[in-house]
This record gives C-alpha cells, sequence and structure tokens, in this order.
C-alpha cells in the first residue's frame, strides 16, 4: 500500500527553516545580534555574534559587539577575551580598547585598565567618556591630580556630564580642595535635583569648611532623598556636635551606627555627645569602642609658701574646664583615648584618666590640650612639679593657650613663685582669659 504524500505546501514549510539558515549570512546575524543588543536580549545577542564569528572569524566588530553583550551579562573576563580578539584584529579601534579598560576596572585591575584608557584617548582624543574612566582609574590609585585634569578635560568636551561633576568634586574633597569641589556638588544639583549624594558631598565640604549651618541644610536633604546614608548621618551629627546641639547629634550617631556600626569615627562623636550629656558611663563604652575596633604617678613632695594655699589652688584650677571639642578622629585615635580620659576623670577616676591621657599623648605628642587636662589632673593629686610640666609643654605647643598660663600662673603663685605666676597670670589675661584677672586682683597687688 502507498504511503500518501505530504501536501506540497508542508513539505514546502518543512524545507523553510533550513533553507534559510543556510541562506543566512555572517552580516545577517551580526545585524541580529546588534538588534537583540538594543532590546536587552542579551542571550540571544551572544548567540547572534557567536555565529557571525563562526561564519566570519577575521571580523573585529563581532568580537567587539559580543564583548559589549558578555559585560551586560557581568562575563567580564570573558568580554576581555573578546576584546583582545578585536584589538588583535583591528589595533586601532579606540572603542575597544575603552570597553577593555571598562572590564578591567570592573575586576579591580585598574592600572591595566589606566593603560587601556591612555591608548582609547591617543586614538581618539576627543572621546570624553575615556577622560572620565580613566580619571576614576586614576582615583582608584591615588592618582588624584591626574584625576582632576581628567575630569576636567572630560566636562571641557561633553560640559551636561553630571557624573564627571560629581567625580571632579569627590576628588577635589581628596586633595582638600573643599571650596573648589562646591560649585561641582552644585552643578549636579542643578541638572539633578534629587541625586542625594550631591548634597551628601557639598554637605561634608561645608562641614570641612566650618560652615555647619550650610552643612546640616544639604546634609538634611540628602537624608531626605536616601534615609540610609550613614556617612550623611555621621556628618549631620557631627556638624549638629560643632553647634553643641548634643541631643540631635546623639541621634544621628545613633543612626550612623545602626546602618554602619564599624565605624569607630561613629562611636568617638557619639562618645563625646554621651559625656556632653552628662552619660560618662556610656561615653566610656563609646571611646573604648573607637580605640579597639580595628585596632589595636609622681609623688613629688610640695610646700604651698604662697598666698595661693592648696584649697584655694583646688577651687580655683576646679572652675577652669578642660578643651573638650569635637574634631575629627585620627587614624592613631588619639583624642578618643583623650577623650575618654575627660570621661574618666569626671566620673572619679583619676588614675584610668591619667593612662588615658597619656596613651593620647604617645599617638600624638603635639597634643596641647591632653597635656594640659593632664596637667589638671596631676595637679588635683598633689603632683604640682608634674602639672607646670604639662603647661609647659602645652604652652609650648600652643602659646595662645590662655587657660594653661592662668593654671600654671595658679601653680607657680602657689609654690612661691609669685614674680612668675602672676606674670603667667597677666599672659592670660591678655589672651582673653578673663576669670584671670579677679586672680590677679586677689593674690598679686
Amino acid at each position: 500500500m502507498k504511503r500518501p504524500l505530504l501536501p506540497l505546501v508542508a513539505l514546502f514549510c518543512l524545507c523553510v527553516p533550513f533553507l534559510t539558515l543556510a541562506q543566512q549570512t555572517a552580516v545577517d546575524f551580526f545585524e541580529s545580534g546588534i538588534g537583540k543588543s538594543k532590546s536587552n536580549d542579551f542571550t540571544g545577542a551572544l548567540q547572534a555574534f557567536s555565529m557571525a564569528i563562526t561564519m566570519n572569524p577575521e571580523n573585529a566588530p563581532s568580537y567587539y559587539n559580543r564583548g559589549l553583550v558578555k559585560a551586560n551579562l557581568k562575563d567580564h573576563r570573558g568580554a576581555i577575551l573578546d576584546y583582545d580578539r578585536a584589538i588583535e584584529i583591528n589595533p586601532k579601534d579606540a572603542m575597544a580598547y575603552l570597553s577593555r579598560g571598562v572590564s578591567k576596572s570592573k575586576q579591580d585591575d585598574h592600572r591595566a585598565a589606566l593603560l587601556d584608557f591612555s591608548r582609547s584617548i591617543e586614538l581618539n582624543p576627543d572621546e570624553p567618556q575615556a577622560y572620565y574612566n580613566r580619571g576614576i582609574s586614576r582615583n582608584k590609585i591615588e592618582q588624584y591630580r591626574g584625576a582632576l585634569a581628567d575630569f576636567s578635560k572630560a566636562i571641557e568636551l561633553d560640559p551636561a556630564n553630571v557624573l564627571v561633576y560629581y567625580a571632579r568634586g569627590i576628588t577635589k574633597q581628596k586633595l582638600d580642595d573643599f571650596s573648589g569641589s562646591l560649585p561641582d556638588f552644585t552643578k549636579v544639583i542643578e541638572l539633578t535635583p534629587k541625586r542625594s549624594q550631591a548634597f551628601a558631598g557639598r554637605g561634608i565640604s561645608k562641614t570641612e569648611l566650618n560652615d555647619f549651618t550650610g552643612a546640616i541644610a544639604d546634609l538634611n536633604k540628602a537624608i531626605e532623598l536616601s534615609p540610609e546614608d550613614s556617612e550623611a548621618h555621621f556628618y549631620r551629627a557631627y556638624a549638629k556636635g560643632k553647634l553643641e546641639d548634643y541631643k540631635g547629634a546623639l541621634a544621628d550617631y545613633d543612626r550612623s551606627i545602626a546602618l554602619k556600626n564599624d565605624n569607630y569615627k561613629a562611636y568617638y562623636g557619639r562618645g563625646f555627645c554621651r559625656g556632653k550629656l552628662g552619660d560618662q558611663k556610656g561615653a566610656a563604652l563609646d571611646f573604648s569602642q573607637a580605640i579597639e575596633m580595628n585596632n589595636t604617678n609622681n609623688d613629688t613632695k610640695v610646700v604651698y609658701v604662697g598666698r595661693i594655699t592648696h584649697p584655694i589652688l583646688d577651687n580655683l584650677r576646679n572652675k577652669v574646664e578642660e578643651r573638650n571639642r569635637i574634631g575629627v578622629l585620627s587614624p592613631e585615635r588619639s583624642e578618643a583615648y583623650f577623650s575618654r580620659g575627660v570621661s574618666k576623670n569626671k566620673q572619679g577616676d583619676q588614675k584610668g584618666a591619667i593612662i588615658d591621657l597619656n596613651k593620647s599623648i604617645e599617638l600624638n605628642p603635639t597634643y596641647a590640650e591632653a597635656y594640659f587636662t593632664r596637667g589638671l589632673i596631676k595637679s588635683a593629686q598633689g603632683d604640682q612639679r608634674g602639672a607646670i610640666t604639662d603647661c609647659n609643654n602645652a604652652i609650648k605647643l600652643n602659646p595662645r593657650y590662655s587657660e594653661a598660663f592662668y593654671v600654671r600662673g595658679l601653680i607657680r603663685h602657689s609654690l612661691g613663685d609669685e614674680n612668675g605666676g602672676c606674670l603667667d597670670l597677666s599672659k592670660a589675661g591678655e589672651l582673653g582669659y578673663t576669670p584671670a584677672y579677679k586672680a590677679i586682683s586677689d593674690v598679686c597687688n
């Protein structure tokens, strides 16, 4: 029995796919890959470019575009291999160097990326993206001045690129050019008013420039736009502390630590605020955290022979406040030891306070406030000669340290050096410490 023949139309349909596939050229697959890339069908694009390469393995654009697709699929190692081949076939393709540099930077190979961006610029000196990317890589390896030059060139070529203004502002901050960074952040805000990072960046620069009110306004906006920004909370807390809004600062430090609990500077700042608000125990805990995170007595006999007896000295000296104002916490954490020492002293732990102040001075031998505060405590312990030595060091480091002159004057007078003591009190008054004049009236005339 004869089997029925397939209808002619059906037979034709079965043959069409094979015929069509056979008739497609490398160009067809390449164009298909471009179309699929534009529609974000990167998997389909990858297959299309691979077919184009199979049919024509010497076509550099196929390798280049497949590299772009792989990069969009986060396969930067594979992308680099395709860019390598594209460059091998066509060593004058500036975009291939640029794209290879991007993939290398995604793998944190910034020095190799830098070479690719530089080659891309040599081949096409008018491409702003190459300067921008080279600036980013230079930033990553701390070549900040080179990065600044690259960002400026990118802006010259493309004045509307918001990302470059922001990157240049950040680079200026790294070069301590906080004033220069302000126009860049302002430009970003003008072009994109909802970009929280620009408000945060400008707020940080204003903080460094001691414009704490302006800083808080910018940081308020940054936090409104991005409530989870730990750094913005930290700097707003710092600015509030500078304005003596310790309760407001405390809330921001709490939030900053909740969002990022490994910022030792935030613990230091919170400890400082707690101390100012009378929570010395909490302050000491925070200072300890700041110190430990990622880190690592004189019995000289004294005879009081002047009119300033021991009780009078204690009374006058104890009215002097140590200079404990929040500042930037340095990498060695000397400020945290200092502040913890102040808190311990307020809790009556003079021995612990001296230990912390010793460590603070060891870490920062130019810390005038630490010498002065240690001198106050030594004087309270009866070690007046040790106290004088500390006051001497404080004055040597800061010749306008009026409180140090005042306390040294009191102590010298109490030890019988009436002339030297009164001269010190006079100097303290001259420098603006007005209580010195009351002491002068009482004991120097």
